[in-house]
């Protein structure tokens, strides 16, 4: 029987066949890196304290209470940015509560991660037949060009309770904070935090009962989407580094993974339109960047890269995605680097970024879906 499952995204139309980011930047929009100054710097920017479903950050109340309607940024239909300092998004803010799931019977809920710096997840825990049972441990980062989307969206949500009650694992989507109000490398940081306080509970007297009496530490998978699979390969990179205590790291799957770097390779090379507004999504996000080639961008720079600390390591890619060629070529630069664990590259044919997002039930995204369950069951 096949399984289906549903998901609703607030803006679809955001994604184009074309591939990766060519909604990310309306061609009205001039070159970022090229016509602006660097860093790039938004008046008045503030850490929000907003709710996840909060469309607008707003400049600190102590310059004016008067908002003004002039556009510095027009990313439509993802953000506007205003001048004085106001981010409007205009795609993935809607939310869902957390609860148990009629379909998958998954039961969900909040947690904070750190109050200070608006760190959050939500955790997913499958039906158990034991109520005793210890499940292996999934740390998903959600995409969205480190600019939208949350864990909360219905999209991830729906998302994770298929995933975790296929694979029967435990989930924790990690909700850290968004460019541009937010610059990276805070998104890294804070998945970072949330490492860290996942590994808090090894001993069994962490801060939440669910990840105390049913989470596996010994068996810990890393995945994510576009920019959370560009977050789970740093984060797998500072669990080597770093060794969190108790926390042992099985492997990593990474979905589309936003990777990129200043030297055009496989089909970039005749995608001009598209490379240059990654470069330009690059700088937007993370204006202190030294550029494509930063290694939190380009895993071939980063020197640390031969530090990932698991057994294996999956990569999915999308035929028509402008991201494809890096997908494989991370495989190349693991295998280059010393990695002695699997490499899996899984290609879907005639799909573009994040196709799963939108079109959850077809054919390709479950076998997607099969493959990646069948990675986390896997020995």
């Amino acid at each position: 029987m096949k399984t289906v499952f549903i998901m609703v995204h607030t803006n679809p139309n955001y994604l184009f066949s074309n591939g990766f980011l060519s909604h990310s930047f309306p061609l009205s929009l001039p070159l970022l890196s090229h016509k602006l100054p660097h860093p790039l710097r938004f008046p008045s920017l503030k850490l929000s304290n907003a709710s996840p479903s909060t469309p607008i950050s707003t400049m600190d109340s102590s310059t004016t209470s008067a908002h003004s309607d002039e556009l510095a940024y027009d990313l439509s239909p993802i953000m506007k940015v205003y001048k004085d300092g106001r981010i409007q998004r205009l795609a993935g803010e809607e939310v869902v509560p957390p609860g148990i799931d009629l379909i998958t019977n998954v039961q969900s809920k909040d947690v904070v991660i750190s109050q200070n710096d608006g760190v959050s997840a939500r955790i997913f825990l499958p039906k158990l037949a034991d109520s005793d049972l210890k499940l292996p441990l999934l740390v998903y980062f959600h995409g969205g060009g480190f600019c939208i989307e949350t864990p909360f969206s219905p999209n991830y949500h729906s998302y994770l309770n298929a995933l975790t009650s296929q694979a029967g694992v435990i989930g924790v989507s990690v909700h850290y904070r968004r460019a541009p109000e937010h610059p990276l490398p805070t998104a890294h940081e804070d998945s970072w935090t949330a490492m860290k306080w996942i590994s808090s509970h090894s001993a069994g007297n962490g801060p939440d009962e669910w990840l105390n009496r049913h989470a596996d530490l010994g068996k810990v998978f890393l995945a994510g989407d576009s920019a959370g699979g560009n977050l789970a390969h740093h984060m797998a990179i500072r669990v080597g580094l770093e060794k969190p205590p108790g926390l042992n790291l099985e492997g990593i799957a990474l979905v589309h993974p936003y990777f990129w770097g200043a030297e055009r390779i496989g089909s970039e090379l005749n995608q001009a339109e598209g490379a240059a507004k990654a470069d330009d999504l690059w700088r937007f996000t993370c204006p202190t960047t030294s550029g494509s080639d930063d290694p939190l961008i380009n895993p071939e720079k980063d020197p640390n890269l031969g530090k990932i600390d698991c057994k294996r390591v999956l990569v999915c890619v999308a035929e028509k995605d402008l991201l494809k060629d890096r997908g494989w070529f991370y495989k190349e630069l693991l295998q280059r680097n010393g990695f002695s664990g699997e490499v899996e590259v899984m290609e879907t044919k005639e799909e573009a970024h994040v196709f799963h997002m939108y079109k959850p039930s077809c054919e390709n995204a479950l076998a997607m879906m099969c493959r990646i369950v069948a990675f986390m069951k896997q020995g």
